[in-house]
């Protein structure tokens, strides 16, 4: 069964559930540049299904994705939705007309969201709640989380979130952050190249807390290496799965949603969960070094 392929790469808890640890980020089934709708929306229903079917059972997500156009896709694909899928989504930001990215971290901003992700995912109580700090848009900046995330926290005692998650924080945020709110998972850009989050991740993995890396491939500009290229071939791979498994072989606590709005790039991603990296490819990866990020 192809379930067994993600259950090799083990699971991880997520607030309150336990998920695979190599799950799907959605962002890629919207349009071009994150905006409007996808080009062939029927392939976006497909992928999202043969997730599913694979046995991913953690989804992320976010309603500023398209705008709406991916909690709504999700929708019409799996709703009435399995009872172990996690749907995970982000508040903070939202897209004006031109789609840009803009900051939207006023309480007002955080309850309308939350709102919007209920009514677009079909759902009355969201699983966990990222929120997105945007305190310099697309890389993290330092600024106190305290307003946004006691808002956040408001919706949370209201019955509407049920965890609480940061995205694009610094370690002095998120430390900030658990000293206001229970955090779940902490989710940052990280990848081969671009490991600045590395005493980050082993705070949280001491504390039993997910790290989930936004653009594990690299983003919209894919990861390319010489040392890449040769460990996979050497083992057969592919780069990118490489790049996956050497994320699951970094730390147990790390949660991957790679996107993708292909099925067979979807099943090559999945493939990875059972890639086992030997020590001396581990040392190659090392010649990667930090590099450029890209967008959220």
């Amino acid at each position: 069964m192809r379930s067994s392929t993600i259950a090799a790469a083990g699971t991880f808890p997520l607030g309150s559930r336990i998920v695979n640890r190599l799950g799907y980020g959605a962002m890629q089934l919207a349009g071009k540049g994150v905006f409007g709708p996808p080009a062939n929306p029927d392939a976006a229903l497909a992928v999202l299904r043969e997730a599913i079917d694979a046995g991913v059972n953690h989804i992320d997500t976010s309603d500023y994705y398209g705008p709406h156009i991916t909690n709504q896709l999700i929708r019409q694909a799996l709703h009435p939705y399995a009872n172990d899928l996690t749907l995970v989504t982000k508040v903070g930001a939202l897209r004006g007309p031109d789609a840009s990215w803009q900051p939207a971290l006023s309480a007002e901003d955080l309850t309308r969201a939350v709102h919007d992700n209920l009514r677009n995912l079909g759902l009355d109580v969201l699983e966990v709640v990222n929120l997105r700090l945007m305190f310099g848009v697309h890389g993290p900046a330092e600024g106190s989380v305290a307003e946004p995330l006691t808002a956040l926290a408001q919706l949370q005692h209201q019955g509407l979130v049920r965890h609480i998650g940061l995205s694009n924080a610094t370690r002095s945020q998120v430390a900030q952050a658990r000293s206001i709110a229970s955090i779940v998972c902490v989710q940052n850009q990280y990848n081969l190249a671009h490991r600045r989050d590395d005493a980050l991740i082993d705070d949280l993995a001491e504390a039993g807390i997910a790290y989930v890396p936004f653009f594990p491939m690299g983003g919209f500009t894919p990861l390319q290496s010489t040392a890449l290229s040769d460990v996979a071939r050497e083992l057969g791979a592919m780069p990118m799965q490489v790049a996956l498994a050497w994320l699951l072989q970094r730390s147990p606590n790390i949660l991957l949603i790679p996107g993708t709005s292909s099925v067979a790039h979807l099943r090559e991603n999945i493939a990875a969960a059972s890639l086992t990296l030997p020590p001396h490819a581990l040392g190659a990866l090392e010649e990667i070094r930090p590099g450029a990020g890209s967008h959220p």
